[in-house]
């Protein structure tokens, strides 16, 4: 996620969106390469809809430039619109419609030709609507409705998905077989740009952007947000003996250790900058601190987020 990659499928050099004198999105200043998940995360208001609204050409960037598949969006002839799938938050649909009819008029829209039953059908399944065809939309619930949007996005098998707030009131299960679906097109090749509030989700993700306050605040892996976050990989031990101060205070005097807190009476939970967890094990048997488990705690990424702008607030 470097600017001026080569195999970009969208790039944002510097942009920001003002309106009414107020910059919503400002110094926006990434590369999403082809065949990558990113995430753009944050709270409500911080920015994620203003940038995809910029990526598809619904908005013409103030300041900088955009770019998607090697051209400005808002430059993009209707032909080559079609690389492009695009959910916005309020899903285009037509009411007095059928769920079928409204899925036919966007896959004629992006050019399904040959094979337009079977991927009709394909798309149905994949958002679990397949039965509700013959039904209007106004007839189906909001969250019906949001899947049968995702499906319009998604029937053409679009180069590029820019998806905004895919997840939005979907069930786990069901938000489990999305990300599913986009890691798979992922895999063929595909890129999809997800925004979401869910900050769990950027486990899913090959690269998220943290966006606040219009602001982006860190981009990376999740690994390297995890890491950032917490300034090291945290480990949980057990000590074969008691974790009494001096045992603890040979183990934070360690170069590799950035903090240690006593979660037992032979518990630990440490933090570690570089080398592997079995090297560091192996540290601490070489100083006399006997370890009979170890693991690494699950992530919360809520923590992790908090933790991430609450560096930034303090950096600022």
């Amino acid at each position: 996620m470097t600017p001026g990659r080569s195999d970009a499928a969208i790039s944002f050099d510097k942009v920001g969106k003002e309106f009414d004198g107020r910059w919503i999105v400002y110094d926006l200043d990434v590369t999403i390469a082809t065949g990558t998940i990113v995430g753009l995360i944050g709270p409500s208001g911080c920015g994620k809809t203003t940038a995809v609204r910029l990526a598809t050409g619904v908005y013409r960037p103030s300041a900088g430039s955009v770019t998607v598949l090697g051209r400005q969006p808002t430059e993009l002839r209707s032909s080559e619109r079609v690389s492009i799938g695009y959910l916005p938050q309020q899903p285009v649909l037509f009411d007095e419609l059928s769920v079928m009819a409204n899925l036919r008029y966007h896959a004629g829209l992006n050019g399904v030709g040959r094979r337009r039953r079977h991927r009709l059908r394909e798309v149905l399944e994949l958002v679990e609507l397949d039965g509700e065809e013959s039904k209007r939309v106004r007839e189906i619930s909001g969250g019906m409705q949001r899947r049968l949007a995702l499906a319009a996005a998604l029937v053409h098998e679009p180069p590029v998905a820019i998806l905004d707030e895919p997840t939005a009131g979907i069930d786990p299960i069901l938000r489990q077989k999305f990300w599913e679906h986009f890691r798979t097109m992922r895999d063929a090749g595909r890129t999809v740009v997800v925004t979401t509030q869910h900050v769990d989700e950027a486990i899913h993700c090959d690269s998220v952007v943290v966006l606040s306050e219009g602001e982006v605040i860190d981009v990376g892996t999740p690994s390297e947000l995890r890491r950032r976050a917490f300034g090291g990989d945290r480990m949980d031990l057990t000590f074969s003996s008691i974790a009494d101060q001096p045992t603890v205070a040979r183990v934070r005097d360690l170069d590799q250790v950035a903090g240690v807190v006593v979660t037992g009476p032979n518990d630990v939970r440490v933090v570690v900058v570089g080398g592997s967890s079995d090297e560091f094990v192996a540290t601490l048997e070489s100083i006399g601190v006997g370890v009979t488990q170890w693991s690494e705690p699950e992530t919360d990424w809520n923590e992790i987020f908090i933790a991430l702008m609450g560096r930034e607030g303090a950096a600022a």
